[in-house]
């Protein structure tokens, strides 16, 4: 590797993690509201807020087609599993300790690898079979099943981590040959209408300081996609992509200083199994022939965060006008 290469790296593993830092940051913001309002509310007025930013990056899309998605199913799926994610993913941060959250969704490089079998075709090996085997056991190290009283949290974290893996493996999957543009408003869209008619049932008054912290999930998560957008450019996805693990730390100080949360030692334990088994996917993934589907790299992005369109969206309409 060259020195040049080098520096770039360094400075694109950086610009990662302060990204995740961010992200945890909106995390932390999304459960200090979750104690007080309804998780359709908050995704409600995060993708509100959104709207305005995503105006005008459909503003700047430079080719004058029809908004009519080329694959009507996967677009009409993916846009469902984006509105379960975000619903899942916030509940999930509201009710559990941040790094129980973190933990569990940190499995879904392992469910991406599962989906890719049977909508990708995607054949895996002993070697990342082990390591899907060995991240499932890390969950089940977290959840310690009979052992711990197991709530609707952890059920949302794990469906957030599914959801959020189904949303990548479409992208995969149809990524190529959707607009940017279809892939960013129409799970906007559907999170908008399906929030906006629950919000009356779960509406509760807020007073501004609410609000704005609801604009600020919007904003936080927009700085930190991109952030992680300029971390892909500069640096080598397999350097970039396992510095999202850093947010188990800032859980750990966030979880201690904000909400008296402590740390258990069998989530410890599985959050290491799981984020090894993670960091080896995508060690994997990045050893393969160039011309093979990736799908941990080529859709790795962040979930639960419905506010903001996805970075492979626009990474990729960015890239088409390049």
């Amino acid at each position: 590797m060259s020195k040049d290469r080098k520096s770039t790296n360094i400075k694109g593993a950086l610009i990662a993690l302060a990204a995740f830092g961010i992200y945890a940051t909106h995390d932390v913001v999304i459960k200090y509201l979750g104690s007080s309002y309804s998780v359709f509310q908050i995704v409600f007025f995060s993708v509100l807020f959104g709207f305005p930013v995503t105006m005008l990056l459909l503003m700047g899309e430079p080719k004058p087609e029809t908004l009519r998605p080329k694959y009507p199913f996967w677009t009409a799926l993916r846009s469902i599993a984006v509105v379960f994610t975000g619903a899942t993913a916030f509940y999930a941060f509201s009710t559990l300790p941040l790094t129980q959250t973190y933990a569990i969704i940190f499995a879904m490089p392992v469910l991406i690898t599962l989906l890719a079998i049977p909508m990708l075709g995607e054949r895996i090996g002993i070697r990342r079979a082990s390591a899907v085997v060995v991240g499932l056991v890390g969950v089940l190290i977290v959840l310690r099943p009979g052992a711990a009283d197991l709530n609707l949290g952890h059920l949302s974290a794990l469906a957030a981590a599914f959801g959020g893996a189904l949303v990548s493996v479409i992208l995969r999957k149809i990524g190529s040959e959707e607009r940017s543009v279809t892939l960013m408003l129409y799970p906007m869209m559907a999170n908008f209408i399906v929030m906006g008619a629950l919000l009356p049932f779960v509406y509760e008054p807020m007073p501004l300081l609410d609000m704005a912290l609801m604009a600020l999930v919007a904003i936080l998560a927009l700085l930190a996609m991109w952030l992680v957008i300029l971390a892909y450019r500069m640096a080598d996805a397999v350097i970039v992509a396992p510095m999202q693990y850093s947010q188990i730390l800032w859980a750990v100080f966030f979880g201690t200083m904000f909400f008296g949360e402590g740390v258990d030692q069998a989530t410890v334990i599985g959050a290491a199994v799981i984020i090894a088994s993670g960091v080896y996917i995508v060690l994997r993934e990045d050893s393969r022939p160039a011309d093979s589907q990736k799908p941990v790299l080529r859709t790795h992005g962040r979930i639960g965060a419905p506010s903001v369109p996805r970075m492979t969206a626009i990474l990729r309409g960015k890239e088409e006008t390049d």
